[in-house]
């Protein structure tokens, strides 16, 4: 079982995503069937967040809903995060020059997870949001993460994991997957083409910074993207090109 306080830190982030999907009020009840957790846990969770100014309730209708004040804290943590202040202003000259959904991911532990998205103005597009969490073995991103591992440690990390068949293109053995790193590592150019998401095409280059290993990736549909592939390749290595020298100028800390 998990301590009480970690409990409590899944259910909080659990009410904030109920009402992402929902985007309405619930009642009381409402919310406690889609929480999963009893009606009492759930008022005394609804009580500390209103107390906070978290959460308002509709007294005449029982109705709950989460304030804005969420919202300002989020922003204000956004707008000191160092990594998305360092990565944003490249990240739109990418997006400029593609059109195409760019990304900035980092491995934490067992996956990835992405830290900035800009999302292409087409209509028909790879959409993901900040925070997202992805298989290492699958996306773009997790195997330029991967690459910076030694053989031996690539193993266990694959082993530990496993390589679960998220799509029909999805490599599914070590011996493939090693290969495929093996190829990317060469030109520090990493592709998924379906195997995170079907026809979702995906190229990824590893940043390294302070110690630090990054990637960004730019996603969209396969068959767009791969009448591009030569060019956002090179987008991709100018862009690690900018990064290696700020990193030699002393200009990252």
């Amino acid at each position: 079982m998990a301590p009480d306080n970690v409990k409590t830190a899944v259910r909080t982030l659990d009410f904030f995503e109920v009402f992402a999907r929902v985007q309405g009020p619930l009642s009381l009840t409402e919310l406690a069937n889609m929480l999963g957790t009893p009606t009492s846990s759930t008022h005394a969770l609804v009580k500390t967040l209103r107390q906070r100014g978290y959460v308002y309730v509709l007294d005449d209708r029982k109705l709950i809903f989460p304030t804005k004040r969420i919202l300002a804290v989020a922003e204000l943590i956004a707008q000191s995060d160092p990594i998305i202040d360092l990565f944003q202003t490249e990240m739109r000259k990418l997006l400029a020059a593609t059109d195409e959904t760019i990304i900035l991911g980092k491995r934490q532990g067992d996956y990835i997870t992405y830290l900035e998205v800009m999302e292409s103005s087409r209509s028909i597009r790879y959409s993901a949001k900040p925070g997202d969490i992805k298989p290492v073995h699958s996306s773009a991103i997790g195997k330029a993460m991967l690459s910076t591992l030694s053989d031996p440690e690539l193993l266990t990390v694959v082993r530990k994991v496993g390589l679960k068949k998220v799509t029909e293109s999805t490599i599914v053995t070590v011996d493939a997957l090693m290969e495929d790193i093996r190829v990317g590592r060469q030109k520090n150019l990493f592709i998924t083409r379906g195997e995170n998401v079907p026809d979702v095409m995906a190229m990824a280059a590893c940043i390294k910074l302070g110690g630090e290993a990054l990637s960004v990736a730019i996603a969209g549909p396969m068959e767009r993207m791969s009448k591009k592939e030569a060019e956002y390749t090179d987008h991709l290595h100018s862009l690690v090109g900018h990064f290696s020298q700020m990193e030699k100028s002393s200009a990252f800390v």
